[in-house]
């Protein structure tokens, strides 16, 4: 298996092309077949590749700060992790995550933060579920517009502390869209 990073501004059409294949195999009926991405570009993203080079795992990043409880903390969030449903099991869920594990350890990030409708994955790569009530740029993904902001407790917010601060219960404003 071999894991490529990939900044967004480098994908190439023939990328792009598998990147929307895995996407749209992945998440049938939800996301869009006209982009690779649902409501953002990420900045980068992490690619897994089988022997024959044909892309079969996927996550994006996005690095940005958020203020939680009135304090701005760093956060790296994972965006539409998915393996191809052919190579389920295999690892590959887990190798993406501690190749991010890896990034995130080398530079400036207090939190990996992502929403799960399925935990099992991210909890035996030791993330945990937090509860905190979350604000947030509403978008609507088939128009591409501004629609609102957000405010609710979202089930499945999930986090992993990378750096040396704690996390609190409370208001988590995402200074942008949700994932």
């Amino acid at each position: 298996m071999k894991i490529k990073q990939v900044h967004e501004y480098n994908i190439d059409e023939k990328l792009e092309a598998d990147i929307q294949n895995v996407l749209n195999r992945c998440f049938p009926e939800i996301y869009p077949t006209n982009r690779i991405y649902f409501k953002q570009l990420p900045h980068l993203r992490f690619l897994a590749f089988n022997q024959e080079n044909q892309l079969v795992g996927h996550v994006g990043l996005d690095y940005r700060v958020m203020n939680l409880n009135g304090e701005i903390i760093k956060v790296l969030g994972l965006i539409d992790l998915c393996v191809s449903i052919n190579n389920r099991s295999e690892g590959i869920g887990s190798l993406l995550l501690s190749e991010i594990d890896r990034l995130s350890k080398k530079g400036s990030v207090d939190f990996i933060l992502l929403f799960a409708d399925n935990t099992n994955l991210y909890t035996k790569n030791g993330y945990q579920t937090v509860e905190n009530n979350c604000t947030w740029l509403k978008i609507n993904h088939g128009s591409q517009n501004t629609i609102d902001i957000g405010s609710e407790s979202i089930n499945g917010l999930m986090i992993k502390k990378v750096g040396n601060k704690e996390w609190v219960q409370g208001n988590l404003d995402l200074l942008g869209y949700l994932y």
